[in-house]
C-alpha cells in the first residue's frame, strides 16, 4: 500500500483484544511494506557499518606503501558511500509510508467505529479520550509500527558486524561481540519505570483533553453563569499536572539516553586500551585497530535504535490499548445483521418500556426522567444497551438489520445535534429520501430568520443557501441551531423519525408553528417525539406516558392531563401539593396552550396576508 492509494478499500477487521495484539495485527498487515523497509535498512546500515573496514584497509595500504590496494580501498569506500545515500533514502521514505500508512488504518478503523455506534460510541467512551485516540494515539501508534522494520535491520546489523569483527580480529572481535550486547540490555531495568511514567503522563494528558473539550462546548453556558473562570483554573491545574509528569518521563528517558551515551564510550576506551596493548605486542596492525575502533565507534548509531523501539513501544503501547478499547466496542447485538434487503416497514415497538407507536402517525412521548428519555431514544434508533433489548419494526429486530438498514429504516435527532461547518447547502446534502425538498423541511422547521441572519453575515452569497455556517453552528442561537438540525432531519426523510426535544430552545410562537410544520410534512410517515411541550404534545396523534422504564398511560393530551396525574406532574410542572388544585390548573395549562398556539397561528396567517396584500 502507498500513500496515493490511501484510504484503504477495506480496513480490516482488527485484534482488538488488547494493545499488544492489535499492534501484532497492525504490523503483519503490512508486511510487504516492512519487508521493503527491513531490506532498505539493512543496505543502509550495512552500508554505514563498511566505511570502518574500508578506512583500515586504507590505513594498512598507506603502511604498506600499496597504491592499487589505496585505490581498491578507495573503490570499495564509494561504494559504500553510494549504498548508504541510496539506502537512506529509500529507507526514509519506505519508512514514512509505513508510518502513514498504519496511522490511517487506525484513523479508518476508528471513523468506522463512530460510524457504527454513533451517538452511543461518547456515552460509552469519554469524549476526550476519543479524541485523544483519534489524533495523538494513532501517530504514536503508526511510528511503533514503522520503528519495528528499521529495529530488526540495526539488530541484524549489529549481529554481522559483531561476527565479522570475531572472524576478522578474535581478539578484540571477542570483547566486542560481548560488550555490545550489555550495552544494548542495560536499559532493560530502567524501561518498566519509564513505562509507567509515560502511561501516567498519558492518563493526565487524556484527563486534561477531556477537560479542555468539555470546557470549549459549554462556554457559552459558562459564560452566562460567569463560570469559565473557575473551569479555566481547573484546566490550568490539570495541564500542570500534564506537565509535571511529562518532566517525570522525560527525566527517566534523558537517564536511559544518557546510559547509551556512556557505555558506548567505556567499551571505546577498553576496545582502544587493549588494542593499543596488542598492537604494541605486534599480535594486531594498525590498520585492524583502526577498523576495530572505527566498526564501534560507528556501532553506535544502530543501537540507538535499540533505545527508539523501547520509547516508541513504551509510548504506543498505552495508545493501543486506548485504540484497542474503543475498537471492541459492539452494538449490543448477538445476530451481526443477519437480514439483508429492503427495511422493514410497519409499527415500532420498544418490548422493554411497551411503547408502541403505530406506523404512519405522530407518537409523543413523556418521560420525567431526560436521562431515561435519552436511553430510550437511542435504544428506539438500534442502539440498545443490553443485548436481547432489541426495538422491533414492523416485528423486525432493528439488531437483525445490517447498520445500513437499520439507519436508513430509523433516524434519531439527539438533543444537542451537532451542525458541521460548511454553507447550508452542504449541511442539508445527506442522505435522503428524495421525497422532501431542502426549501420545504426549512420552511417546516421555521427557519426563516436563520436564512436572513445567514444572509445578513455572508457578503459574497447571494443565496442563503450558499452562506456558510461556522464550526458547530457556534454564531447562530441555540434556537436556530435546533431548527437547522430538525430541517436537516426533516430533508432525510426516514421511515421513522426520533426527535428528542427537538423544540426547547425556542419560543411558543415560533413552536407551535413547528408543531404544524412538522405534522404536514410527515404526514402518512412514523414519527416518534420526546417532549414535555403541550403545544407538541397537542398535535399528537397518541401521546404515551413512560413512568419508572415502562409506559403507563396512553391517550391524547387532552384526556391524559385530566386524568393522568403523573403525566400532569410532568407537563404542568405540578408537584405533590398541589393535588388539590391540580385539576384546575391543568384546564388553565391547556387553555393557555391552546390560546398561544391559535394566536401564534392566526398572526403569522395575518402577517402573510398583509405581505401578500402589499
Amino acid at each position: 500500500m502507498q500513500i496515493q492509494d490511501l484510504p484503504y478499500p477495506d480496513p480490516g477487521v482488527p485484534d482488538a483484544r488488547s494493545g499488544p495484539r492489535f499492534l501484532w495485527w497492525l504490523g503483519r498487515n503490512q508486511v510487504g511494506g516492512q519487508l521493503k523497509s527491513l531490506a532498505w535498512g539493512l543496505l543502509h546500515f550495512l552500508s554505514v557499518s563498511t566505511l570502518p573496514y574500508c578506512v583500515g584497509l586504507a590505513v594498512e595500504a598507506v603502511v604498506d606503501r600499496s597504491g592499487a590496494r589505496l585505490a581498491a580501498a578507495g573503490a570499495l569506500m564509494a561504494l559504500a558511500c553510494a549504498g548508504n545515500t541510496i539506502g537512506s533514502t529509500a529507507l526514509h521514505r519506505a519508512a514514512v509510508t509505513n508510518w502513514i500508512t498504519a496511522a490511517a488504518r487506525v484513523q479508518q478503523l476508528l471513523a468506522r467505529k463512530a460510524a457504527e455506534l454513533g451517538s452511543a460510541l461518547t456515552r460509552r467512551v469519554a469524549a476526550g479520550e476519543v479524541v485523544a485516540v483519534s489524533t495523538g494515539d494513532v501517530e504514536k501508534i503508526g511510528w511503533f509500527v514503522e520503528a519495528m522494520s528499521r529495529f530488526t535491520a540495526a539488530a541484524l546489523t549489529v549481529v554481522v558486524v559483531c561476527v565479522g569483527l570475531v572472524v576478522y580480529q578474535p581478539a578484540l572481535g571477542v570483547v566486542v561481540a560481548v560488550g555490545l550486547p550489555v550495552l544494548a540490555l542495560a536499559v532493560l531495568p530502567l524501561l518498566p519505570r519509564a513505562t509507567r511514567r509515560a502511561d501516567q503522563q498519558r492518563e493526565k494528558a487524556g484527563r486534561a483533553t477531556e477537560l479542555a473539550s468539555d470546557t470549549v462546548a459549554g462556554l457559552r453556558v459558562l459564560r452566562g453563569i460567569g463560570g469559565e473562570e473557575l473551569f479555566l483554573d481547573r484546566y490550568r491545574r490539570a495541564s500542570q499536572e500534564v506537565r509535571h509528569a511529562a518532566v517525570r518521563s522525560a527525566r527517566m528517558w534523558s537517564l536511559i539516553g544518557a546510559i547509551q551515551v556512556l557505555l558506548p564510550g567505556l567499551l571505546l576506551i577498553v576496545v582502544v586500551c587493549y588494542g593499543v596493548h596488542l598492537a604494541r605486542e605486534g599480535r594486531i596492525t594498525v590498520g585492524q585497530l583502526v577498523t576495530v575502533y572505527s566498526s564501534v565507534l560507528i556501532l553506535t548509531y544502530p543501537l540507538r535504535h535499540f533505545e527508539e523501539i523501547a520509547m516508541a513501544y513504551s509510548f504506543s503501547r498505552p495508545s493501543a490499548r486506548r485504540a484497542a478499547r474503543v475498537l471492541s466496542l459492539e452494538r449490543a447485538t448477538d445476530s451481526g445483521g443477519s437480514l439483508a434487503g429492503k427495511a422493514p416497514t410497519g409499527d415500532l415497538y420498544d418490548p422493554t418500556t411497551g411503547l408502541l407507536a403505530p406506523a404512519g402517525r405522530l407518537t409523543a412521548v413523556v418521560c420525567g426522567d431526560p436521562d431515561a428519555a435519552g436511553r430510550l431514544a437511542e435504544r428506539l434508533g438500534g442502539h440498545p444497551s443490553e443485548p436481547g433489548t432489541s426495538v422491533l419494526l414492523g416485528g423486525v429486530p432493528l439488531d437483525d438489520l445490517p447498520l445500513a438498514g437499520a439507519r436508513t429504516a430509523v433516524l434519531v435527532q439527539d438533543k444537542d445535534p451537532v451542525l458541521l461547518s460548511g454553507t447550508l447547502r452542504e449541511l442539508l446534502d445527506v442522505p435522503a429520501s428524495g421525497d422532501v425538498d431542502a426549501r420545504d423541511a426549512l420552511s417546516a422547521a421555521q427557519c426563516e430568520d436563520v436564512l436572513a441572519a445567514l444572509a445578513q453575515g455572508s457578503l459574497d452569497a447571494e443565496d442563503p443557501m450558499d452562506a456558510r455556517i461556522t464550526e458547530r453552528g457556534r454564531s447562530l442561537s441555540g434556537g436556530q441551531r435546533q431548527r437547522l438540525a430538525l430541517a436537516r432531519s426533516l430533508v432525510t426523510d426516514p421511515e421513522v423519525l426520533v426527535l428528542d426535544e427537538p423544540t426547547s430552545a425556542v419560543d411558543s410562537h415560533t413552536e407551535a408553528r413547528i408543531a404544524q410544520g412538522l405534522r404536514e410534512l410527515r404526514d402518512g410517515r412514523t414519527t416518534v417525539v420526546f417532549t414535555s411541550s403541550p403545544l407538541l404534545l397537542d398535535r399528537a396523534d397518541r401521546v404515551v406516558l413512560v413512568h419508572d422504564g415502562e409506559v403507563v398511560a396512553v391517550g391524547l393530551h387532552r384526556e391524559l392531563v385530566h386524568a393522568e396525574p403523573r403525566y400532569r406532574a410532568v407537563v404542568t410542572r405540578d408537584t405533590e401539593d398541589d393535588a388539590a388544585d391540580s385539576h384546575s390548573r391543568a384546564d388553565a395549562a391547556l387553555t393557555d396552550a391552546a390560546l398561544d398556539d391559535t394566536d401564534a397561528l392566526e398572526e403569522t396567517d395575518a402577517l402573510e396576508e398583509i405581505e401578500e396584500t402589499a
